[in-house]
C-alpha cells in the first residue's frame, strides 16, 4: 500500500496530480464560456476581467436552452387550460406560512412565491425538468458574474409584479434575503449568513450580492438566485415575521394564488389570470389547471377509499400492496381510472431506518451494524410488498455516482490524499452495501448470530432474562416512533423489525403516534430510530453539508445528527473540484464515506413512480426524466370529463 500523502492542499496543486491540473485548464474554459464581456470585474492582478452575461446559470456555464428559446422541450405549447387537478395530503395543518417553525404549513404553501432563477415548479417539481443544475431566470432576464464567482448581478424584469399589483423589485428581494438570516431557520441563517456577505439594490430591478473569500463558489450564484422573493410592503404594513404560525398569506407573484381553506380538511390554489410572466419561455405549456385542490385525510386508507369515489382525483402512490392488489375497483374494471409506471430519472431518496447518534449506544458503529441486521429487505419485499422493490445501497443509487468495489484510480489517489480521518479499511475493502437476508423466513439465523457477535464485542451481553445489557446493567432500549398517517405496510415493515430486535435480546418497542406528536417528536430528536430519509445527489452544493455535515448535527434536515470529519473533508473536497471529472471522483468519495458511517439502515426504493388518476387529464407523449409533472405541464381533458359525468362515474 502506497503511502497517503496528508498534506491535502499540496496535493491539489502539485502539477502531476489528477485534481490538481485542472485547475488552470478549468479557469480557461471558464473565460471562454462568458456569454458577454464587461469591463467592471478585475482578477486577481487587478487587471479588468470578461464577465458573464446569460439568460441562465450553471456552475460550468453549459446551458440546453438559447436565450431565444421558446418553451421546454418537453412541454406541449398548445396544452389547453382550464378545469380542476386534485391531490390529497396526510394529517393536518394549521398554518400557511411554509417557513414557520411551529405547527404544520399547509400543502404547496410555497407555491405563491417566485425566485430569481428558476430552479422548480410552484408545486415542486424540477424545472427545467429535462436537465439538471441548470437555472433559467425567472424574475431576472439575466445573471452577471466574473469568472472567480466573486459576486453576482441579477437584471430583474420590470414587468414584474405581486398579485396584489405591486411591482417586484431589488428592495424586495434584499428584504427577503435579511428576512431568512434573521428570522428564517438558523441553520440557513449560519450557512447563508457566513458565505454572502452583502446583498445591495443598486436600483429598483438590479440585486447584487458579494460572496466571501476563500470559499467554495458552490451553491451561491444559485442558492441566492432561487431564493422565494416576499413583498416588503407587505411585511412591513402587516407587522408579520417568517417564523410565525399565521393562516394569512402574504402576496406572491407566482402563476397562482391561494383560493380559499377549510382548515384540516382542503386547500385551494387557483390560477391568476392577471399573472406577470404568462409569456415567458419558461411558462409555456404549464401551470394549465385552474385550480389546483389538496384534500386532507387521516391516513392512507381513507385517502385510497376516497380515491375510489372521485373526491379527488390524481394519486402517487407509494404503497407496494396497495399498488399490487388494491386497484381491483369498478372505476379501473371500466378504464376510468388510469394506473401508470413511469421510470423517475432521479436517485431515490436515501430512506431507511435512521440511528439518533446523540444516543451514547449507537456512537459505538458496531451496535449500528448489529441492529441493521435485524432488518430483512428480501423477506418483506416478499411477503409485504409483492417483490415490487428493489434494495437500495447508494446516496447516488443507479448513477454514474455510485460507489462500487473497492476504491481505484482517481478515487483512491483522491482518498490517499486526504487526512487520517480516512480509515484503511476504506481504503482496502469493498463499499458498504446493504446486507442480504433470506427472503424464506423473517428471522434470518445467520445474520441474527452475526448481530449477536457484534453486540457482544461491543459490551452488550444477554442475562438471565434473555435482555441485553452493557456492563453498567444498563437495558438496550430501542422505541421507534411513526405517525399513524402511514401506509399499513410502513407499519408491518416496522413491526417485523421491532420482532427481530427483540429475538436478539433487544427491548425494543414501536410507537404509533399522531402526525402534530410525531412532527414535535422529530423536530426535537426525540427518537432512538425513525423512519426518515435523507436526500440523494447528483451534483455537489453547499446544501450537502447543511444535510451531512457537522454545522447541521443539530438540524431536523439531519434526523441521526450526523457529524463525521471524515464526510465534512469529502464533501468540502467535492465542493472545490476545479471541473466535471474531479467533482464526479470527489462525490463517489462522498458516497463510500457515507455508507461507511452506517447512520442509516438501508430500504427499499422504487425504480418507477407509480401514479393513479381519474381519466380526465393528458400528458406529453415523452415526460421527461426528472419529474412526473401532473401539477406542472400535464392537462385538462373537459370532453373526456363530461363524459365520465354522463355515466355518473364521477361528478
Amino acid at each position: 500500500m502506497p503511502s497517503i500523502p496528508r498534506d491535502r492542499a499540496a496535493y491539489l496543486m502539485r502539477p502531476t496530480a489528477r485534481f490538481g491540473r485542472s485547475l488552470a485548464v478549468a479557469a480557461t474554459l471558464i473565460l471562454g464560456l462568458s456569454a458577454a464581456t464587461g469591463s467592471n470585474a478585475t482578477d486577481a492582478t487587478g487587471e479588468a476581467a470578461e464577465t458573464t452575461v446569460a439568460h441562465g446559470y450553471s456552475f460550468y456555464g453549459d446551458l440546453k436552452y438559447p436565450a431565444d428559446f421558446e418553451h421546454y422541450d418537453y412541454v406541449n405549447p398548445d396544452a389547453p387550460r382550464g378545469g380542476e387537478i386534485s391531490v390529497w395530503a396526510p394529517g393536518t395543518f394549521d398554518s400557511m406560512n411554509p417557513y414557520t417553525r411551529r405547527g404544520r404549513a399547509g400543502r404547496f404553501s410555497w407555491s405563491l412565491y417566485e425566485s430569481l432563477l428558476e430552479s422548480t415548479g410552484p408545486f415542486g417539481d424540477s424545472a427545467p425538468a429535462d436537465v439538471y443544475g441548470e437555472y433559467y431566470g425567472l424574475l431576472a432576464h439575466s445573471v452577471e458574474y466574473p469568472p472567480s464567482k466573486d459576486w453576482v448581478i441579477f437584471h430583474m424584469r420590470p414587468e414584474a409584479r405581486f398579485s396584489d399589483g405591486t411591482p417586484v423589485t431589488a428592495h424586495d428581494v434584499v428584504f427577503t434575503h435579511n428576512l431568512f438570516l434573521e428570522q428564517g431557520l438558523p441553520s440557513y441563517a449560519d450557512a447563508v449568513g457566513y458565505r454572502v456577505i452583502a446583498a445591495e439594490a443598486l436600483d429598483d430591478h438590479t440585486v447584487r450580492y458579494e460572496f466571501r473569500e476563500g470559499i467554495s463558489r458552490r451553491s451561491l450564484i444559485d442558492q441566492v438566485g432561487a431564493t422565494p422573493v416576499f413583498s416588503r410592503a407587505w411585511f412591513e404594513e402587516t407587522g408579520a415575521r417568517l417564523d410565525e404560525s399565521r393562516l394569512e398569506t402574504s402576496p406572491g407573484s407566482g402563476p397562482y394564488v391561494l383560493d380559499g381553506f377549510e382548515i384540516n380538511r382542503r386547500i385551494t390554489y387557483r390560477r391568476n389570470p392577471d399573472y406577470w410572466g404568462w409569456d415567458l419561455p419558461n411558462n409555456q405549456g404549464r401551470h394549465n389547471f385552474d385550480v389546483v385542490r389538496v384534500e386532507y385525510f387521516a391516513d392512507d386508507t381513507a385517502a385510497f377509499e376516497a380515491f375510489k369515489t372521485g373526491e379527488y382525483t390524481f394519486r402517487t402512490e407509494g404503497n407496494s400492496r396497495q399498488w399490487a392488489v388494491g386497484y381491483d375497483f369498478p372505476a379501473v374494471s371500466r378504464g376510468d381510472v388510469v394506473r401508470a409506471e413511469i421510470p423517475d430519472g432521479t436517485p431515490p431518496p436515501a430512506t431507511g431506518f435512521v440511528f439518533n447518534l446523540a444516543r451514547p449506544m449507537f456512537q459505538d458503529p458496531r451496535v449500528r451494524e448489529a441492529v441493521a441486521l435485524a432488518f430483512n429487505f428480501e423477506w418483506t419485499n416478499q411477503q409485504l410488498q409483492h417483490g415490487l422493490m428493489a434494495q437500495r445501497h447508494s446516496f447516488s443509487e443507479g448513477t454514474r455516482l455510485e460507489a462500487a468495489g473497492l476504491p481505484e484510480g482517481a478515487e483512491l489517489e483522491l482518498l490517499q490524499s486526504l487526512s487520517e480521518q480516512v480509515p484503511e479499511e476504506m481504503l482496502t475493502e469493498p463499499v458498504v452495501r446493504a446486507h442480504e437476508s433470506s427472503s424464506d423466513r423473517l428471522q434470518d439465523r445467520r445474520n441474527l448470530r452475526q448481530a449477536s457477535r457484534l453486540l457482544e464485542e461491543a459490551g452488550w451481553t444477554v442475562g438471565d432474562d434473555g435482555r441485553r445489557r452493557n456492563e453498567a446493567g444498563d437495558v438496550m432500549r430501542i422505541t421507534l416512533p411513526f405517525s399513524s398517517a402511514s401506509s399499513s405496510t410502513l407499519e408491518s415493515i416496522i413491526e417485523t423489525l421491532v420482532q427481530n430486535l427483540q429475538a436478539m435480546g433487544v427491548d425494543a418497542r414501536s410507537q404509533k403516534i399522531d402526525p402534530a406528536q410525531y412532527t414535535l417528536r422529530s423536530r426535537d430528536r426525540d427518537y432512538d430510530m425513525v423512519f426518515d430519509q435523507y436526500i440523494s445527489f447528483m451534483d455537489v452544493g453547499t446544501g450537502l453539508l447543511q444535510r451531512f455535515g457537522c454545522e447541521a448535527r443539530e438540524d431536523v434536515f439531519n434526523p441521526a445528527g450526523l457529524c463525521s470529519p471524515l464526510v465534512d473533508e469529502v464533501i468540502n473536497t467535492a465542493l472545490m473540484a476545479p471541473g466535471p471529472e474531479e467533482r464526479d471522483v470527489a462525490l463517489r468519495a462522498l458516497d463510500r464515506a457515507l455508507r461507511w458511517e452506517r447512520f442509516i439502515i438501508p430500504v427499499w426504493y422504487n425504480p418507477n413512480n407509480w401514479v393513479a388518476y381519474w381519466d380526465i387529464y393528458n400528458h406529453p407523449e415523452d415526460l421527461p426524466e426528472f419529474a412526473v409533472g401532473a401539477l406542472d405541464f400535464w392537462w385538462y381533458d373537459a370532453e373526456a370529463h363530461e363524459a365520465l359525468r354522463a355515466t355518473g362515474a364521477l361528478r
